[in-house]
């Protein structure tokens, strides 16, 4: 994001994650004031996935969704996760949060993008 407003407000978020814990009701009140913002640049990949992180939250009570693998997985392969899919998994959030703040690496654009699948296969 490129207004000084919002990245003023995704740090607030992450300072509050990390200060505070998982606040749910004061997250989702600033995601959405941060999809605000998202709304301005006319960036649809990004609003997505702001409006999909606070639904989620909001429906969960939790942020359920891992961080998006480097590669695909075969079949075959098992896949262990550190966190169980009950628990809050803060790593991912914090994650996805700095997903938001800069989405001129190709990369991030495309994170978002496998978080957004994740949120609606959820």
């Amino acid at each position: 994001m490129e207004n000084p407003s919002a990245l003023k407000l995704i740090n607030k978020i992450q300072l509050d994650l990390f200060k505070k814990g998982f606040e749910a009701e004061v997250l989702i009140a600033d995601l959405k004031k941060l999809r605000e913002y998202s709304l301005e640049e006319n960036n649809p990949v990004l609003t997505k996935a702001i409006r999909l992180t606070y639904e989620h939250i909001e429906t969960n009570g939790a942020f359920l969704i891992p961080i998006p693998d480097d590669e695909p997985i075969d079949d075959e392969e098992l896949v262990t996760e550190d966190t169980p899919a009950n628990e809050n998994n803060l790593e991912s959030l914090d994650y996805l949060i700095n997903l938001f703040s800069d989405l001129s690496h190709k990369n991030n654009v495309l994170d978002l993008k496998e978080y957004n699948k994740a949120f609606l296969a959820y």
